[in-house]
């Protein structure tokens, strides 16, 4: 069965449900094969440079980095993958139309509006490192507005929970402007890893998901993840998505070496 006809149509309190809190939780929106297939892909670009893109960027965990955890295997030294819309396998995750067709309509875009991608990520949270991700909000990382124009797809590849590090939102906090962000006053901390200082962290929802539960969230909304503590590394896969109407005033956005449309 194609990912076309497992669309999914968002009912009203779906949608009125992500225009209050900021985000929308799918249970199960990607198949088992599809969650392998990315997992497969990921491993095979850590063990494997040549097999990586140009515009790939493989980051180590910072404490790997600097000498103070010796990894166990080399995806235990990996931090995340950035920028994989030149890879053939990762690409179809962007692509997938059960993605497309909710992104779309949280963007209150018809189908087909032509949307891009301008960030994707695979994030890799090795145990045995601090591997924290302080508070933030996505827009702090782009020149894109309006910010309404933009939504984050959010997928567990891994088991994510409290253990290993799940996200961990604040409800209603797009609804505010964009905070200043600095880095945090943390020993170890991974390279442009900013974060708010003073999130209100009691406010805290955690969303613990299993590998193919997918969650969308707006691009203000104030977010981050713990350490893990578990045995194996939590994974996920993520892409930003961008509407037509966005605009910035510096370049030619759509031009840009990481952004790319959804056909």
């Amino acid at each position: 069965m194609s990912s076309a006809s497992l669309a999914t149509t968002l009912q009203s309190d779906q949608l009125q449900n992500f225009r209050d809190a900021g985000y929308l939780l799918l249970r199960g929106l990607l198949d088992a094969p599809s969650c392998a297939t990315y997992n497969q892909r990921f491993e095979q670009l850590v063990r494997d440079e040549d097999e990586r893109p140009e515009g790939m960027v493989v980051m180590r965990d910072v404490m790997v980095a600097k000498g103070a955890v010796r990894p166990r295997t080399p995806l235990h030294a990996i931090n995340k993958i950035l920028n994989f819309c030149a890879d053939p396998v990762l690409w179809r995750y962007a692509c997938d139309q059960r993605l497309r067709h909710v992104a779309e309509q949280l963007l209150d875009e018809a189908e087909g509006a032509g949307l891009h991608v301008i960030s994707s990520n695979v994030f890799n949270k090795p145990p045995g490192v601090d591997g924290r991700h302080p508070m933030h909000q996505d827009l702090r990382y782009f020149r894109l507005r309006p910010a309404d124009g933009i939504v984050a797809a959010w997928t567990a590849l891994a088991p994510c929970n409290r253990l290993s590090g799940c996200l961990a939102v604040l409800p209603g906090s797009h609804r505010g402007a964009l905070r200043d962000h600095g880095e945090p006053d943390w020993e170890y901390v991974n390279h442009a890893f900013y974060g708010i200082d003073d999130a209100p962290l009691d406010a805290r929802v955690h969303l613990e998901m299993q590998p193919g539960d997918t969650v969308f969230f707006h691009p203000l909304l104030i977010h981050g993840s713990g350490s893990n503590r578990s045995a194996a590394c939590r994974r996920a896969i993520s892409a930003h998505y961008a509407s037509p109407r966005c605009q910035t005033p510096e370049r030619d956005w759509k031009a840009g070496a990481h952004v790319r449309p959804v056909a």
